[in-house]
């Protein structure tokens, strides 16, 4: 009898079997995020941070860890594990890097946002950075695999009508790249076998 391998072997393999798709785009200003994933009681979950409201974009919205490019970095994936652990604690040494997403062009913050898919360990001691973040947000994955949303759908936030991809988690929406981004991998762990 064979034993199925742990869902981030699985995820890993998928993700070098499809390894995301690279946009370059002259005139945009680089980002990377940190899909970060941990498992719990033989189930997993995933972390979000809700944005401070003195960020200069997406102020108070949930989003993945993640930043602007910066020279010394050198690549996206060090941008993605140098922000998280500004963002929320979370050490570089803790983060078992699983593959990268497809890139992904924000709509009004001129970026290419380039999404990383990592797991860490839990329980993790945060250390939330308040002027770019105001909390951390824990979500069971089986909640956003049962509550996958098939396309974008049209909502009013703050006075004008957004066309996204919107999951509800609790009081969170989450929506835009964010959202985006989370779809990309839920639909991803769809073409796992059962």
């Amino acid at each position: 009898m064979t034993t199925r391998a742990p869902l981030e072997g699985r995820i890993q393999g998928l993700l070098k079997a499809r390894p995301g798709r690279e946009l370059a785009v002259p005139g945009r200003r680089l980002a990377a995020v940190l899909l970060p994933l941990y498992r719990h009681n033989g189930d997993y979950g995933v972390v979000f941070t809700k944005r401070s409201e003195t960020v200069p974009h997406h102020r108070g919205q949930m989003s993945f860890p993640g930043g602007g490019y910066e020279t010394q970095d050198g690549t996206l994936r060090q941008t993605a594990l140098r922000e998280s652990q500004e963002e929320i604690g979370l050490q570089t040494a803790h983060v078992r890097v699983l593959g990268q997403l497809d890139d992904l062009l924000t709509s009004n913050s001129n970026y290419l946002v380039r999404p990383f898919v990592g797991t860490i360990p839990y329980p993790y001691p945060f250390i939330v950075d308040g002027r770019e973040t105001a909390s951390i947000v824990e979500v069971p994955l089986r909640f956003l695999r049962q509550h996958n949303p098939r396309g974008e759908e049209c909502r009013e936030f703050g006075g004008r009508e957004v066309r996204s991809i919107f999951f509800e988690y609790q009081e969170h929406v989450i929506w835009g790249t964010t959202g985006k981004i989370l779809k990309q991998f839920l639909d991803l762990l769809e073409t796992l076998p059962a």
